[in-house]
């Protein structure tokens, strides 16, 4: 009986602390399922992978640049600063590092979901020249949607360097291979004929062997000022080398003249190399925004078309001190001869014919007051008696005015400053 007793209140024992601990157990469950009940009304259904994968790619324009320290990679980043919105129904632009020139057309041409490139202008012309039948009608291919900003030609030299005569026979770096600097120094150099032995290093390489001395002078050409060349110093040992008739007496630029802009490398580019007042005489050709012509009503046709209005529709956000100073040269109306204008751009401009359509409002003769153009014809008489030449072409014109509004511009910042 005491066995059975002891068995029995050792199961009563076992049994109630079963029971107490159902008791904790069993509240917590209805609580816990109460705190987990709001969380799941709260979670939206998510967006399916392939859905957001369409939503990814249905924003987003390729724009195709020489390299991540030229002018055309700072244009593009503004640009994409400004327009980019990663909205559904937005637009994003995606930089590609091409190597620049005439490869950045062709990757415009070849290359797979290549929308836009930032070329120059004579690459149409020289792409003809190179092979007339590969590039027949390269311009119904490509076409520009707007001017951007002059490449100045900058040659930098060592000291003992005077002028280009005394490169021949020397080292001089044209950059990479096919790089729009690799094409325009060719034409340059054969125009004047004088041979050279050429190297085709990067920017980087190319100015620390034109410190050691391994290389005479080392080529760019680029928007002013650029990034490589704003660290270089007078003390460096190197300068810039002119190209104008007063520095090439021997040489006939006409040719050259007629296919490139009459430029001036500053002080105000390049303050560590050029003296304050001073400038270098060079030749310039003009950057272009091109996109491939992808067949209208195509989803890439749209998007490109959506990329120009939302760029377009801003320019005027541009003209900031954040924003390269090459935008002053931006003019969406200007006219590009051999050049097709892409359809959304010309049909924009056309929607907007009364509208200011440069980053810069002054940056245009079209759009300046009367008392500015009486100004400009002023300063045009000025340098035709001062130069002896009476015509002048509509690139040396839009030259002059870019150098005339730089004056005006200089002249206003000094008249603030002696208040």
């Amino acid at each position: 009986m005491g066995v059975f007793t002891a068995t029995a209140r050792n199961l009563f024992v076992c049994l109630s602390f079963f029971l107490f601990l159902i008791s904790l157990t069993v509240p917590l469950r209805p609580v816990l399922a109460q705190s987990q009940k709001p969380v799941a009304q709260s979670q939206k259904p998510a967006v399916s992978y392939d859905e957001k994968k369409r939503q990814a790619n249905d924003i987003a324009v390729t724009v195709v640049v020489s390299g991540i320290s030229c002018t055309c990679a700072r244009f593009t980043e503004d640009i994409r600063n400004v327009v980019n919105d990663l909205g559904p129904d937005g637009v994003r632009v995606l930089p590609v590092l091409g190597v620049g020139g005439l490869q950045n057309v062709n990757d415009v041409l070849f290359l797979k979901n290549m929308d836009m490139a930032v070329v120059d202008e004579d690459n149409l012309r020289l792409l003809k020249k190179k092979d007339p039948v590969l590039y027949a009608n390269v311009e119904q291919r490509v076409q520009y949607i707007t001017k951007l900003y002059n490449s100045e030609f900058h040659v930098l030299a060592r000291n003992e360097i005077k002028s280009y005569d005394d490169l021949k026979g020397k080292k001089v770096n044209f950059n990479l291979k096919d790089s729009q600097t690799e094409v325009t120094a060719d034409t340059v150099f054969n125009a004047l004929n004088i041979p050279v032995q050429r190297s085709y290093y990067d920017n980087d390489e190319a100015l620390k062997r034109l410190m050691s001395g391994e290389i005479s002078a080392m080529i760019i050409l680029t928007g002013a000022p650029q990034a490589t060349l704003a660290k270089v110093k007078k003390e460096d040992g190197v300068h810039f080398l002119p190209l104008d008739q007063e520095s090439l007496q021997n040489h006939d630029l006409h040719d050259l003249f007629a296919n490139y802009l009459p430029a001036e490398i500053t002080h105000q580019n390049y303050p560590n190399l050029i003296a304050e007042g001073t400038s270098v005489p060079t030749i310039a050709n003009r950057a272009l925004l091109v996109a491939y012509t992808w067949p209208e009503n195509s989803p890439r046709y749209k998007r490109v078309a959506k990329f120009v209005d939302a760029f377009f529709g801003k320019i005027d956000q541009f003209n900031t001190p954040s924003r390269h100073p090459k935008w002053r040269e931006v003019n969406l109306s200007a006219e590009m001869p051999g050049w097709v204008r892409f359809k959304p751009a010309a049909e924009w401009l056309a929607a907007h014919r009364n509208q200011a359509v440069s980053a810069n409002p002054d940056s245009t003769l079209g759009q300046s007051s009367p008392e500015l153009r009486l100004a400009f014809e002023k300063f045009m008489q000025n340098y035709a008696s001062s130069s002896g030449r009476k015509t002048l072409s509509t690139k040396e014109q839009e030259m002059l005015f870019a150098r005339f509004m730089k004056i005006l511009a200089e002249s206003k910042a000094e008249q603030a400053a002696a208040r």
